[in-house]
């Protein structure tokens, strides 16, 4: 009778515990939902602090700044970069977008139908049947242009807190750079002294890799950016500065991202160039630079891509583009985005905590 009464009270206890856990977690999870925008702002720091650390070092040992002075002449370098390519593209996007308040969108609306027009007039004289598909499409009822004026109104309306979360993350990163001591010692007070020397060796190396990757994916993109604006610039294309980095910004999407650019680029290249013929002039204009795409991602796919990412973490191209390939079917495009940072931190965790495992072996021998 006793046994059934403590077991009884061991299964209503442990129920209890249960429920109050799962009400603790997501509590949690709905407090973090909230501060989603801090923690974006804490991400972000981190990863410009892992970009300036590099650049802070080098001020100190081959300038002589002291730690301060280093730490303020990284973040006028960030801070300069920045307002360097908003002094480059607001004004871009502010004309445009001064166009597009005042805009009446039938004549957006007009232009599309006319680009359809000519694309449907081309097939037809090579004996592709174009009617029956735009018919079956009904792409002419579904064109709906009249939330243009409001999407551009709703992104200058998040203009002041983009400056405010800008201001935030330069905040965060000066004193992530600055204090960068203060935090490894708490770091360490916060350690089990039995794994200390495995973590602390393991932030190390992560914080190493991870500064080494962020700064490729950097030159990686300046690369892409080159390469995209030559080609624009060679055949005339409209807005080739802003079409550039927009197109290069997506090369931070592994894989994918590249081919978003291609389609991004051919189609403004014909809305540009909606006045000429379309047989003529807009077709071989967008395959021209669709060619050209297709060639700075066959560069960068093949030799800028596989040398700056292998090197900078360590991985085979290979093992990177598994990787890459995985992560991208199970998460998706964040996935995707986030993988060779993830991955390189556990490896960095396996090789200093299973050193003894074949797998873990092989896949950090390197590191």
């Amino acid at each position: 009778m006793i046994n059934s009464k403590v077991t009884s009270k061991t299964i209503a206890l442990g129920i209890v515990k249960g429920v109050g856990i799962i009400l603790l977690a997501a509590l949690a999870l709905y407090f973090l939902y909230q501060i989603q925008a801090v923690i974006i702002y804490l991400v972000v720091a981190f990863i410009l602090t892992l970009i300036g650390n590099p650049i802070l070092d080098f001020f100190k040992r081959r300038l002589k700044f002291n730690h301060l002075f280093a730490t303020i002449a990284t973040l006028t370098i960030f801070i300069l970069l920045i307002f360097g390519l908003i002094s480059m593209f607001i004004p871009l996007i502010l004309a445009q977008g001064e166009n597009l308040s005042l805009l009446n969108t039938s004549a957006i609306e007009k232009s599309t139908l006319e680009l359809i027009n000519k694309i449907g007039a081309f097939l037809d004289n090579h004996g592709i049947d174009s009617s029956s598909f735009f018919k079956e499409a009904n792409i002419s009822s579904k064109l709906n242009f009249s939330f243009i004026p409001n999407l551009f109104n709703s992104i200058i309306s998040t203009i002041s807190s983009f400056g405010i979360g800008l201001a935030s993350v330069l905040f965060i990163t000066f004193f992530f750079l600055k204090d960068r001591l203060v935090f490894i010692i708490s770091a360490k007070n916060l350690i089990p002294d039995a794994q200390e020397d495995k973590i602390l060796n393991s932030l190390h190396k992560i914080n190493h890799l991870l500064s080494r990757y962020f700064i490729g994916l950097l030159i990686q993109l300046l690369i892409v950016f080159i390469l995209y604006l030559i080609v624009l610039l060679i055949f005339g294309v409209q807005n080739a500065l802003l079409i550039a980095f927009l197109c290069a910004v997506l090369n931070i999407v592994p894989y994918i991202g590249p081919l978003i650019a291609s389609v991004v680029a051919a189609i403004l290249t014909m809305l540009g160039n909606l006045g000429g013929d379309f047989q003529s002039q807009i077709l071989p204009l967008t395959l021209y630079v669709m060619i050209g795409f297709w060639i700075v991602q066959l560069i960068d796919n093949n030799v800028s891509s596989p040398m700056i990412f292998s090197q900078s973490v360590s991985s085979h191209p290979l093992e990177i583009f598994l990787v890459v390939l995985i992560t991208g079917f199970l998460f998706g495009i964040v996935g995707m985005i986030v993988a060779i940072p993830f991955y390189t931190i556990l490896k960095v965790f396996g090789k200093e905590f299973f050193p003894e495992n074949k797998i873990i072996k092989l896949l950090t021998k390197n590191i």
